[in-house]
């Protein structure tokens, strides 16, 4: 498939979705995406097919990741979930507000308020702090090297948020191969706020702040060696956010 019209083809695919869902007998005649394929198109023996399984529920929760103005207002209309990445809750007003208000503004009355679902690292402990050095790597592949010059969403993000010498800096030490430098940019100011690590009283903090910025749901990876660390790290998680 071409590489365009991510926002069209984003709300057909989920039109698609619902559709398959209910167990309708599939015929869609999108801009985009055509089921069955037309004549001329395919091995022309294509015809309308319905799901053979039953769905629990005929409507399975979507949840959209997206970051660009035009995406998260189409999850905000349609989607009963939007999973941002690098969530920054001081900043997510400035970033996303406008879309999510035009987005429920379109949004179905029957439909539950969005979901909004926090991507986060966690880590607690009085000599946590460091650990959020580990977050190095994947934020300069993501903001550095993620798609080239000028088609990189991650690093356009790390623009809004208000690093835009910063992100270009990672992009061309990145993109050069010089990949330790760039993680060696990644401004600490943005690392410690797009996570849940350190003290407990710090992270307490992060979780007030993310739920006052509208934040519902956390989706967190926590850091620790052992399976029964990372289970009492999300059993403090909920016990701080109450």
């Amino acid at each position: 498939m071409p590489y365009d019209a991510p926002v069209g083809r984003a709300r057909e695919t989920i039109e698609i979705c619902r559709a398959v869902w209910r167990r309708e007998r599939l015929e869609y005649r999108g801009k985009h995406y055509q089921i069955p394929l037309p004549e001329g198109q395919g091995t022309g023996f294509g015809k309308a097919l319905k799901l053979i399984n039953h769905p629990v529920r005929e409507r399975i929760p979507i949840i959209l990741a997206a970051l660009g103005p035009k995406n998260v207002e189409l999850a905000a209309e349609l989607a009963e979930g939007w999973e941002p990445l690098f969530y920054y809750p001081e900043k997510a007003a400035d970033v996303w507000g406008a879309s999510l208000a035009a987005g429920k503004a379109k949004r179905d009355p029957s439909l539950p308020p969005l979901d909004v679902f926090a991507q986060t690292a966690v880590a607690i402990g009085e000599d946590a702090k460091g650990l959020v050095d580990l977050l190095r790597p994947v934020q300069a592949l993501y903001i550095g090297g993620m798609g080239a010059r000028g088609k990189n969403f991650y690093n356009n993000l790390a623009v809004r948020y208000g690093y835009g010498q910063e992100a270009a800096a990672i992009q061309d030490a990145y993109l050069d191969g010089r990949k330790q430098e760039a993680e060696a940019l990644i401004p600490q100011e943005l690392l410690e706020h797009v996570s849940l690590i350190g003290p407990r009283s710090f992270v307490a903090e992060r979780l007030a702040a993310m739920k006052e910025s509208g934040v519902t749901t956390l989706n967190v990876g926590p850091i620790a060696h052992t399976h029964a660390e990372r289970v009492a790290l999300i059993e403090q998680i909920k016990d701080l956010a109450g």
